[in-house]
């Protein structure tokens, strides 16, 4: 029995990177010897077994064989007789298809450490067009390592993947799952860009892709797309650290603008109601957990209107509090504002402006929610006039707080 530490782990030391959780693989063991050891099984495909100290993740070398469609289309055999390169030539990149053995011997049959210095996302070999989650995981390692390229023939093949339609087998959950994982990245466009060149993501997103191409208005940038802006404003959120939620709802924000009439660009008048029934059916496709399915909802239909928050009068401010429901909610209105202020940092140039009336919102927050409630509840003779006086009393405390117009 020979153990050996292997895939990411091996790939972030040799990177210099922190590790997160390490992955050995097992090599001339049964699954008898692994029990005999204490080992603890819990693989439901395969044989993977927890260390019986550190619960760490030990797995029996096997190979796979294509045997249908999809993630789960494969046929796994393990046994003491399959090799450490055999085990790793299943692997999707030569940088996740490292070995190291106990003593600190690099296995690297496919060139990994080479790829590593030379900052390139290559495929193993021909077996990566069987597997269309590897098209997600590839674009997840581009938002991941920002300097690293994506190897020519690499995209080829998943390019290949999409036109054959294997793609179209990828179910909604492992979509989220690395859709999810690849947001929350330093630089999450590139994996969005990276699923736009190799065709996948017309396949898996399709409201999203349509929006590459579509022209922005001229007086916000005229230099880039729709489809640029959404990603220059999802690598802000990035940078600002935001939350998932965040950037979901970031990414979605514009779906609208792949909708718009011809006659309408560049402006796209009402893209923010075209885009709610988008939003909605992307969400119901992925299955998006409800915190970022509400958040882009609201993300979508208010998103100009915050924009045009300094134009507004007083009443006009709290109508858009309470549909908003912020009064309830003030940390996912707060969301609501980081994800507008990522649309107005997703142009060129605007990276670094401060954005026009940032404060007014969270200034109008606080005053409608200083309006005694319950006191204007007991005054009120008919239960039915109370939301009247209630939205008054607000309209009255804003315009007290901000200066402006009722």
């Amino acid at each position: 029995m020979r153990i050996f530490s292997v895939g990411g782990a091996v790939r972030d030391e040799l990177l210099g990177l922190p590790v997160q959780d390490r992955d050995f693989v097992v090599v001339g063991a049964s699954p008898e010897a692994m029990l005999a050891r204490g080992f603890r099984p819990v693989g439901k495909d395969f044989p993977v077994f927890l260390h019986p100290r550190t619960h760490e993740e030990y797995a029996l070398a096997r190979t796979e064989r294509k045997a249908g469609h999809g993630y789960k289309g494969f046929a796994f055999h393990a046994s003491p007789e399959v090799t450490l390169e055999e085990d790793l030539a299943r692997r999707d990149l030569t940088i996740n298809a490292i070995a190291r053995a106990e003593d600190g011997t690099l296995i690297d049959p496919f060139g990994g450490v080479a790829d590593l210095r030379a900052r390139i996302l290559r495929h193993v070999g021909p077996a990566f067009v069987e597997d269309p989650v590897r098209i997600l995981r590839v674009a997840r390692f581009a938002a991941r390592f920002a300097d690293f390229s994506l190897a020519p023939e690499t995209l080829a093949l998943m390019r290949r993947m999409t036109a054959s339609g294997e793609v179209d087998h990828l179910v909604a959950e492992r979509v989220w799952q690395e859709l999810a994982r690849g947001l929350m990245e330093a630089t999450p466009s590139r994996m969005i860009r990276a699923l736009h060149e190799c065709g996948a993501l017309g396949r898996i997103l399709p409201a999203l892709d349509r929006l590459f191409g579509v022209p922005q208005r001229a007086d916000y940038h005229p230099e880039i797309d729709t489809g640029v802006h959404v990603l220059m404003a999802l690598d802000c959120a990035a940078r600002e650290g935001f939350a998932l939620p965040v950037r979901f709802a970031v990414l979605l924000h514009d779906l609208g603008k792949g909708l718009t009439p011809a006659a309408d660009l560049p402006r796209h008048p009402g893209h923010e109601g075209r885009g709610l029934r988008l939003v909605e059916e992307v969400c119901a496709y992925l299955k998006a957990p409800v915190e970022c399915r509400d958040l882009a909802l609201l993300v979508a239909r208010y998103h100009g209107d915050i924009r045009r928050g300094p134009e507004m009068r007083a009443s006009t401010i709290v109508r858009l509090l309470e549909k908003a429901d912020a009064l309830r909610r003030p940390q996912r209105f707060q969301q609501l504002l980081q994800a507008c202020d990522c649309d107005f940092h997703g142009r060129l140039g605007w990276e670094d402006r401060p954005v026009p009336g940032r404060e007014l919102f969270p200034a109008a927050l606080e005053a409608a929610q200083s309006v005694d409630a319950a006191a204007i509840a007991r005054a009120c003779e008919r239960k039915e006039d109370i939301p009247g006086r209630l939205h008054a009393a607000r309209v009255a405390a804003v315009a007290s707080r901000l200066g402006r117009r009722e």
